[in-house]
């Protein structure tokens, strides 16, 4: 998350809301400023859009109206309307338009309460966005914004791309004066002939020389743990842990991902599934890390 500005993609739903108040909370905890920005489908090339001026000044009417009242609340925030062909092709192009350090959507969608539900938009993103998507779940629209960001926790693991998603949970924590908490799954989901309890050391002192690098990245009054996490699987894993209101979760694009793009892979999509609070998904940024 170098980039300097949070862009959050806004439909006037509560997934809208839950990414709108995400992206606010990201955007005064890391200092920066905020665009909430709404894709109209572009008529070109579209036969089922009609070509009508006064259709169009409707609909561009209507998406601003939703973006007046939605940013009521939130002072010094700025919304726009863009046209492209494709939602996740219209978000891009913002992200690129507006130099986005992160990308927020919402992934509500009729899910649970406090959990993802990817629908079209937000699969596109996390398979293809050349920058950190964060995703809020439902119900992140109901968090005191006076929490912040109370600690970052992020999942690591020894496959290539590791050093980026440390970089950025660095960057955040400077940024955000937010405590790191170092999350291994190692040990965790293994096939009956693995030896977990072996694997789950390994783990123990992985996280642990991980974290003694972190700490001499991080400030000193900036606070860090690691924790090795247990269950019957990665998801029982995950809700065993303890998660605080307005926490956010780091995940690395998968080693499938081509660089600078996302791909969200098989454990980042089961920790998702598990998580109660917002993901980010870090990029891929090098040819070294495939």
């Amino acid at each position: 998350m170098s980039g300097d500005r949070v862009v959050v993609g806004y439909t006037a739903t509560d997934a809208g809301a839950d990414a709108l108040a995400l992206g606010a909370r990201l955007g005064a905890a890391l200092g920066t400023s905020v665009h909430v920005v709404v894709v109209l489908p572009s008529a070109q090339g579209n036969v089922s859009i009609p070509s009508d001026a006064s259709y169009d000044r409707l609909v561009e009417d209507t998406a601003r109206g939703w973006l007046r009242d939605a940013l009521a609340p939130f002072p010094g925030i700025r919304g726009h309307v863009r046209y492209a062909a494709d939602v996740s092709d219209g978000l891009v192009a913002a992200a690129e338009e507006f130099g986005a350090g992160v990308l927020v959507i919402g992934t509500g969608g009729g899910g649970p309460r406090g959990r993802h539900r990817l629908g079209t938009t937000a699969e596109e993103l996390v398979h293809s966005a050349p920058v950190p998507v964060a995703l809020a779940p439902e119900g992140a629209r109901t968090v005191d914004a006076a929490v912040g960001l109370p600690r970052i926790t992020t999942a690591i693991g020894t496959r290539p791309g590791a050093d980026v998603l440390l970089d950025t949970a660095v960057s955040v924590a400077r940024r955000s004066h937010a405590p790191v908490r170092l999350l291994s799954l190692a040990g965790v989901d293994l096939p009956g002939r693995v030896d977990a309890g072996l694997t789950r050391l390994a783990g123990q002192a992985h996280a642990q020389e991980v974290l003694d690098t972190v700490r001499s990245s991080l400030p000193a009054e900036i606070a860090a743990e690691a924790v090795v996490g247990t269950g019957s699987d990665i998801e029982d894993a995950v809700s065993r842990l303890d998660w605080l209101p307005g926490e956010i979760a780091l995940v690395g694009s998968s080693r499938l991902a081509q660089p600078r793009r996302l791909f969200l892979g098989s454990t980042a999509g089961r920790i998702l599934r598990a998580l109660p609070v917002p993901m980010i998904v870090v990029p891929r940024t090098s040819e070294a890390s495939s």
